[in-house]
């Protein structure tokens, strides 16, 4: 068994602020017996003012989270799933990066969200990430982690099947989903896309949230979660902000994958012509 830890944050406009309450979300999780900790997207800062938010975003160099973040990790001896920051790439772009950090505080994997969230909601919420953010252009694996080999999503990705699959493919035996989901698509769809993508794959899915009303005046759904193989729900953490375990158990990958051996069948489809 591998015991992992989930941060369900409440990210406000400060980083500082921000990197103190997950230092101690680590602190928490290997207090409880974790091997690993995965936390939301948009941990360091949560801030869709982007005039205001871009005088707190920085460099990779120079954020304050992440650099909080790796020190933290090597401190308590904890792998860390950092779930996404936003990060200045320093052309006037900005990206949303996901992290793999080691026991000893080192970066072992990035990635960069490919899908961009450009919505018009019927609540009249409108989101347009491509207006500021560059996207990723490949997947990531993390090949050895405490939960073995895991691929790397955020947010918006989780609808988009393929990207999984690939990941899948490759040998991931997790994929994280770190989000900050809305209200509306998070009780519309979060909990079905999680379990169909643990289903398809024959793997576990680690889903990190956002949650509550946030400075900024936005709301994300909560609700982080955790979905074995077989697309059982292992963990729920519903709307409230904290740290919650749970346990992982390798054997089910096989056992889930010799009952539905879908890897192994699978074939490429071709466009059908007009």
């Amino acid at each position: 068994m591998t015991r992992i830890a989930l941060y369900q944050a409440r990210s406000g406009i400060d980083p500082v602020a921000n990197a103190e309450r997950l230092v101690d979300a680590i602190k928490l999780a290997r207090g409880q017996g974790a091997q690993m900790l995965f936390t939301p997207e948009m941990t360091g800062l949560l801030d869709r003012d982007r005039g205001r938010a871009g005088q707190s975003i920085r460099t990779e160099e120079e954020d304050v989270t992440l650099d909080a973040a790796r020190k933290a990790a090597a401190k308590e001896g904890l792998w860390l799933q950092l779930g996404s920051l936003a990060l200045d790439r320093g052309d006037g772009r900005w990206v949303n990066r996901s992290f793999v950090i080691d026991p000893a505080g080192h970066i072992v994997a990035r990635y960069d969200k490919m899908h961009l969230f450009d919505v018009d909601l019927e609540t009249g919420e409108r989101w347009r990430e491509s207006a500021v953010y560059e996207a990723g252009d490949s997947p990531v694996l993390a090949e050895k982690t405490a939960v073995g080999a895991l691929g790397m999503t955020i947010c918006y990705d989780l609808r988009f099947a393929a990207l999984f699959a690939r990941l899948a493919e490759a040998g991931a035996q997790c994929i994280s989903v770190p989000a900050a989901f809305t209200v509306p698509t998070g009780k519309a769809h979060w909990e079905v896309l999680l379990r169909a993508r643990a289903i398809e794959n024959g793997l576990f899915i680690v889903a990190a949230a956002q949650v509550g009303e946030h400075e900024d005046g936005r709301e994300t759904y909560g609700h982080s979660m955790v979905c074995d193989p077989w697309g059982n729900v292992l963990l729920d953490m519903g709307d409230k902000a904290g740290v919650g375990c749970c346990d992982l158990d390798p054997a089910l990958i096989d056992r889930a994958r010799a009952a539905i051996p879908a890897l192994r069948h699978r074939r490429d489809i071709p466009a059908i012509d007009d």
